[in-house]
């Protein structure tokens, strides 16, 4: 029995354009050999599908299908002008790899499906109905994931990374780094007959034992001692470039968050958040001289009353 494209790729035969594409995309999505790499009957039933698609979607083949003059390979049905009679030649269609008919590229569709050149649908190559030949498929891409401590993060530090191949890179993070921020890095992934795909590096920021993040800022909780919250001080903070000194006020109490500018996240435009700092006044515990110096001495104010009791 001759093979009916429309029944193959299950359309009626006044299907549109959009519908033969649309059942084509369905079912090269699900056959695809990169998805069936253990079943041999979906890679000829894929490249069944395929013809049939390459077919219907040439305007004039469809018609010459429709009104009996060619079959699905694209071999004239007797009679036909250019038959395999005497001194005539049969000038059947023939199809290598998978092209695409005039003015449809298979490779595009299946590479809108497929994410790319680096993933499935990079081994679509070969010529083309009319001669016309198409580019030889890039590797595939490679995948890797690079832990980023926060503070080099914050601070855009440059990282170190160990490809696949052995060799080692020094990668610049972008401006407005987040945890999951993908970057690409061209030529470094699988080797191909049309070159080398990419490496796609995914970065992981890692946590800090004291740093948090908070939007753009970095947050702090500082520790100070009693005398130095009561009289102010000047003390030595960390931040992600390094520790600097910052300014206690005298009378500071615990929970006051005092700012340090542009010590936080650089942002996507080359500004940077800032540093919260939080200061956490820590008492002594049984200190028998504060207590004795406390003697007698109470503190009468209503810390409380603004929460009505």
């Amino acid at each position: 029995m001759a093979k009916d494209p429309y029944s193959i790729l299950g359309v009626a035969r006044g299907a549109s354009e959009k519908e033969v594409k649309s059942a084509y995309r369905k079912l090269a999505k699900e056959l695809h050999p990169d998805a069936n790499k253990d079943n041999p009957k979906a890679t000829d039933r894929f490249s069944e599908v395929t013809q049939a698609y390459d077919l219907l979607s040439d305007k004039e083949k469809r018609a010459q299908f429709d009104r009996g003059e060619i079959d699905m390979d694209g071999n004239p049905i007797g009679g036909f002008g250019f038959g395999g009679g005497p001194g005539g030649g049969q000038r059947g269609f023939r199809a290598e790899g998978f092209g695409g008919a005039e003015g449809v590229d298979l490779g595009d569709i299946l590479s809108e499906m497929f994410g790319g050149r680096g993933g499935m649908g990079a081994g679509m190559g070969g010529a083309r109905p009319g001669g016309r030949q198409r580019a030889a498929p890039r590797g595939a891409n490679m995948q890797y994931r690079l832990k980023v401590s926060l503070t080099d993060a914050a601070t855009l530090a440059d990282q170190r990374i160990t490809l696949a191949d052995g060799k080692t890179i020094d990668l610049k993070l972008p401006k407005g780094v987040e945890d999951g921020t993908q970057m690409r890095l061209p030529g470094k992934g699988e080797q191909g007959p049309g070159g080398a795909g990419d490496a796609l590096v995914t970065i992981q920021i890692g946590s800090h034992p004291f740093f948090t993040r908070d939007g753009d800022d970095l947050r702090l909780n500082l520790p100070v001692t009693l005398d130095e919250a009561l009289r102010g001080a000047k003390v030595k903070v960390p931040t992600a470039d390094g520790a600097v000194m910052l300014s206690i006020p005298a009378g500071t109490s615990t929970g006051k968050v005092l700012r340090l500018k542009g010590k936080g996240f650089t942002r996507k435009d080359g500004t940077r958040g800032d540093q919260l700092v939080t200061v956490e006044i820590v008492l002594p515990e049984k200190d028998e001289d504060l207590l004795s110096r406390l003697e007698g001495w109470q503190d009468t104010r209503a810390v409380r009353a603004k929460l009505g009791v």
